[in-house]
This record gives C-alpha cells, structure tokens and sequence, in this order.
C-alpha cells in the first residue's frame, strides 16, 4: 500500500520508514494546508525520518502517541514524547522539539529544561546521602535546611538558567522576613555555599553549562559578636550548683538526663570540643591513651564541622568517663581499662539503656536559670557553646596555650583564633609589654 505525502519530497526506506527529504518547520505550522500529509486512516507510517537522519517520529507498537528521537551535535541520540497520535501534529511537534534542542545546545544548555526544585532535590538526596554515610561535614545538615527551606519554597517553580540579579535580591530580601533578622556573615556563608551546590548539580547533570552565568548570593551581612563565656568564678559556681542540682529530678528519667548533662558540661569544659555533632558523635572506641615523657594522656577523636581530629582532655575528664561507665548498663561489668582496649562502638553519651537524647540545649538553658547564670553581665544569653569559648578563654589567659596550639586542640584556623581573641593575646603579653 502506498503513502501519499502532498507538498512534501520523500521516499521509503529499506526498512519501510517514510523518509522526509525536506520540510520547512515555519510552513508547515503555519500554514498546514499547504503541506498535508496523507495516509491511509487505517494503517498510519510507524516511523518518518526527518532533517537529514537527525530527527526520527516513531510509534511502539503498544502505544498511540508518536515519539521522537534526534541526534545533537556531540552526537548523543536524545529521545521524547510528541504527545500527539496524529502524524501531521507529531511531525510539527516534534521538529518543534528538535530546533528548540539545538538552540539551547549552542547557549550552552541542556537539551531540556528542568525546574529549580528538581535540581534542588538532586541536590537534597546528594547531602542527605552523605550525611547518612557520615562522610559529609556537620554543616551539610545546614545546607540542607537552605535549600529544604528558603531556596525550594522561593524558587521551586522557576527555571534555573533564567534567573537573574534582581531575582536574588528579590529572595535575599525574602529570606530575611522569614527569618525576622538581618542575618550574619556566617549564615549568609551556609545560603552561598548551599546555592553554589544546587549550581554544581546541575552542571554535573548536563542542565546547564559552566558558560551559563547564573547570579550568586551575597554574603555580606552582619559582622559576627562573640559569644558570652563564663569567668573562672561562674565555672566553680556552675560546677558546685551542679552537684545538687542533678539529684532533684522528679522523674526518673529526668534524674538520668540530668546526670548525663553534668558529664557533658564538664566534658565540654575539659577538651574545648563543639557541642552537638561533634561531642555526641563519640563513641569508645574513639579514646585511647597517649604516654609522653611518663605522663599518660586521654586523647579523644572528634569528627565534626571541620573534620576529624585528635584532641588532648584535661586530666579531670578521666573521672567524667568512668561515671558514664558505671551508669551505662551494656558495659557497666566491663573493667574500665579494658574500654579502651576493646574499642566498643558504644556511644559516649548516652543514658543506662542505651537512648541518646538529641539534644541537650533545653537541659542546659534550664540549669543555667535555676542557677542563676543564664545571661551574663551584657545581658547575652549563655548557651552550651559558651563552654567551648570558655575553654579557649581559660586555654589563652589561665593556661598560657599558644594561639596555633589551641588552633589544633579546638578545629580552627590560628587566624580565626587570633581574630576572635586578640583582646586576650594581648592581655597575655600585658607583662611582657609594661
């Protein structure tokens, strides 16, 4: 049975498909009068070649709308649906696919447009997955909070590669409504690394090119204040109010919890560590004992928001460690010697059953009120990582500890040590200087 296509050059192939020779896209959308292509209504061509082999419209067998597939200049076959069951409508449909295709090749393109919510999920899964693996950094969990929450619900429905400057400042000032505060250097420094992620998945997937100009975030916000510490009386305050404090439990549970707070507090205070991730992250298995010159260290390994790291505790933190032992019902039979030689995966802290609580910055705020020292003589707010500052504060001024030496022990930089304590470096030279 033969094919009649009207105003239109062909011929069919070996195989039976209808090859189109030439066909003007603009004509035959817009006038298809001119160009009608007719078959017998009972028996329509399976497959039309078109553009000189570059763009085939085909239809499966167990389907009724005809599908394309076309072949860009890096020579890679891409494939999608026409949406039509008629063949005149698939042919313009899919010429239309086809010149679209190549025009988004030369900007430096994909082939096809995608949402900015689908690269952000990409991008989610991505993170989540490292965060699950534990090879990604603590502030992983902080991108993924940018882009779940400010960067999907803002930009979900738009197109990536369209966006532009007065786009991001339209967010940025978005953002700052939803979060009621003009925000610091540092969180606009999680938005800007966030967002160059969402820009990197999609290069890696092919859906933009590195050619594509794609605005970025500001990170100049607010200049960042120190965090309130506590002086070397509060410490002994804190520590004495403690004793007591965590036998007036009610409940039993909250009796359990409130011991445990006690180890953390004082755990906190004798390494310098950051609350959160990178403390409740230990386990046994990350101590051991370190002999140097006769003297017998506890060194800790810590993984955290800049990575792992051996730190060096105090002496007093032995005594934390054989309390949690004895209180911890799986190993409480265990020598205590022995923990650091059988390298249990166990973690540090944690109640009797084995629970860890996810957080112990309620316990805490609530301890510092009933004792008085919840904020400091400027009317800051102390929360469990003024531990950590006061750590550093005593490391610098009681201790004497070297700025690089207390870089190392606490997984910063020594300029950002010396940047955030210079008042106290130069307290420290005060007698080498009058």
């Amino acid at each position: 049975m033969a094919f009649v296509f009207v105003g239109l050059g062909c011929c069919l192939s070996q195989s039976g498909a209808v090859v189109i020779e030439s066909l003007n896209l603009k004509a035959h959308a817009a006038a298809p009068s001119r160009h009608t292509l007719a078959y017998p209504a009972t028996n329509p061509p399976q497959q039309i070649v078109l553009r000189d082999g570059a763009l085939t419209v085909y239809r499966r067998s167990r389907s009724q709308r005809y599908q394309c597939r076309f072949r860009l200049a890096s020579g890679a076959w891409h494939r999608q649906t026409t949406g039509a069951s008629s063949i005149e409508t698939a042919i313009a449909r899919a010429c239309d696919i086809y010149d679209e295709a190549r025009y988004r090749t030369r900007l430096g393109l994909a082939h096809r447009t995608h949402l900015f919510a689908h690269i952000a999920q990409l991008t989610l899964a991505e993170l989540r997955a490292q965060v699950d693996a534990a090879e990604g950094r603590t502030a992983y969990s902080t991108y993924i909070t940018c882009i779940d929450k400010y960067f999907i619900p803002y930009f979900g429905d738009r197109y990536l590669e369209q966006l532009e400057h007065r786009d991001i400042q339209a967010f940025e000032l978005w953002r700052d409504r939803q979060m009621a505060r003009k925000p610091k250097t540092s969180t606009l420094n999680n938005f800007t690394v966030a967002w160059n992620r969402v820009v990197a998945t999609a290069v890696k997937h092919g859906y933009i090119s590195e050619r594509v100009p794609v605005p970025k975030l500001s990170n100049r916000g607010l200049k960042g204040t120190s965090r309130p510490a506590f002086d070397a009386g509060e410490i002994e305050q804190l520590l004495a109010y403690m004793e007591t404090w965590k036998d007036k439990a009610v409940k039993a549970v909250e009796g359990e919890i409130r011991y445990l707070l006690v180890d953390y507090v004082q755990m906190l205070l004798y390494t310098g560590m950051r609350h959160g991730t990178e403390a409740m992250g230990i386990c046994w298995r990350h101590l051991e004992w370190h002999t140097d010159k006769g003297t017998r260290y506890l060194r800790v390994w810590v993984d955290g928001k800049t990575g792992g790291r051996w730190l060096i505790a105090r002496h007093e933190a032995v005594a934390v460690l054989k309390r949690l032992h004895l209180r911890q019902a799986d190993i409480q039979h265990m020598e205590f010697e022995d923990l650091f030689q059988q390298r249990l995966s166990q973690k540090l802290f944690r109640i009797h059953n084995g629970y860890q609580p996810v957080s112990l910055n309620g316990t805490f705020r609530r301890l510092l009120r009933d004792a008085g020292l919840l904020v400091d003589g400027a009317g800051k707010t102390r929360t469990l990582y003024s531990l950590r500052h006061t750590y550093a504060t005593q490391a610098l001024l009681a201790n004497r500890t070297d700025i690089h030496t207390l870089a190392r022990q606490m997984g910063n930089s020594a300029a950002m040590i010396e940047r955030h304590y210079s008042k106290l470096t130069a307290t420290m030279a005060a007698d080498r200087l009058a």
